[in-house]
């Protein structure tokens, strides 16, 4: 390709997620601004590693500037974590997976009916304590499906079975008879707080949260078909608690989101919006992009999944609003050129390209994308 030479760009915009498992967003920024720069070395790049609300989240907003701020609180399964968010004056992102994500199991280890998403309604309960009055919530990642009740009971609720709290987890709330919402923490009321989210799920049924993420985390169909009659239950239960509202919210965008926390969230009266929108916001990407000419983004895998609100995708869209070039670097590319046209991407740089072996592309996904990079900048900058 010859296109530098048509417009010289020099100021460039490094906006990529993770490659799970093998890099960080950070360190996706790193190694591309590297590469880069060997072939260019006067290249003008400006970093701003970028989240959907999933994991990786609260590491973004740290490297855009937020404090991270450590906190201990319960795993999944009841035992001590130490989880973080971020604090950037009184606005604090908080990842739920930082508390009950699947990172949080010991390995091969999965509790689709115990897990519990207390600890996230602990995280939560320390952005309050430090002073936060917006709240992003970023929700993915999880190894719950308990609907959000862990996390609404570390936040004062009381979810009972002939006067005793029910077991932790989605399994748990079969045997649910009264839930009390009166003891929430007050200072809710009074905080902006926003579900950040990829996934627009309702709580139940065939699109909900156990049909269709309960299988990832280890739920056979005989549990997936549990953890629904469960959720189903929760919610008219929190019905007859608080009325109508309860039922609206279950099917509402977003409330099957990690196992059903966004359910929990929207009743704490939280805002959906999708994750990569509310992040950008956050990180402030749009003063990035109007000092960029050319933007690089990109995940691990770009595919279908990819065009359904990932990072990539969120990135591409406000690029090409405001009329910017933009590619995009992966671990592994499944779309057909017209797809990525259609996101906004002129091209797509997978590590495959130089690396065709998949094994050694996760082992050495640094070294191989720093050699990406270099193929970019011959392409786009000289």
């Amino acid at each position: 390709m010859a296109d530098a030479g048509a417009h010289g760009t020099r100021r460039v915009l490094v906006a990529a997620d993770k490659f799970k498992g093998s890099l960080t967003a950070v360190e996706v920024a790193e190694r591309v601004t590297a590469g880069l720069r060997r072939v260019v070395p006067e290249a003008e790049v400006e970093a701003l590693p970028v989240a959907d609300g999933g994991d990786g989240t609260v590491d973004a907003a740290v490297a855009a500037g937020f404090a991270r701020r450590e906190v201990p609180v319960a795993g999944p399964l009841g035992h001590e974590v130490t989880a973080a968010f971020a604090l950037r004056g009184d606005t604090a992102v908080v990842e739920m997976a930082e508390a009950s994500g699947l990172q949080r199991l010991p390995a091969g280890v999965f509790a689709p009916l115990t897990a519990s998403t207390y600890g996230s309604g602990e995280l939560l309960r320390a952005a309050l304590d430090a002073g936060a009055r917006t709240i992003v919530f970023g929700v993915g990642g999880s190894a719950t499906t308990d609907g959000g009740a862990g996390m609404l009971s570390a936040l004062g609720a009381r979810f009972l079975d002939d006067g005793e709290p029910v077991a932790p987890g989605g399994g748990g709330l079969a045997r649910l008879a009264r839930a009390d919402l009166s003891g929430l923490d007050p200072r809710l009321s009074a905080v902006d707080l926003v579900l950040a989210s990829d996934v627009d799920n309702p709580l139940t049924g065939p699109k909900g949260a156990p049909a269709v993420y309960g299988p990832q985390k280890g739920a056979s169909p005989d549990d997936v078909d549990a953890l629904d009659a469960a959720l189903t239950h929760f919610a008219k239960v929190l019905e007859d608690a608080v009325g109508p509202g309860a039922a609206e919210h279950a099917a509402a965008p977003g409330a099957g989101a990690a196992g059903g926390i966004g359910y929990g969230a929207l009743l704490l009266g939280a805002r959906f919006r999708p994750g990569i929108e509310v992040m950008l916001d956050v990180l402030g990407f749009a003063p990035a992009l109007e000092r960029a000419e050319l933007v690089i983004t990109g995940e691990g895998s770009l595919d279908e999944q990819t065009l359904h609100g990932k990072a990539p995708a969120g990135v591409a869209a406000a690029a090409r609003a405001a009329g910017k070039e933009v590619v995009a670097v992966c671990g592994r590319l499944a779309l057909p050129p017209q797809a990525l046209g259609r996101a906004g991407i002129r091209r797509a740089y997978p590590l495959t390209e130089i690396e065709p072996d998949i094994t050694t592309c996760i082992s050495e996904a640094g070294p191989i994308l720093e050699r990406v990079a270099e193929q970019i900048a011959r392409d786009f900058l000289t």
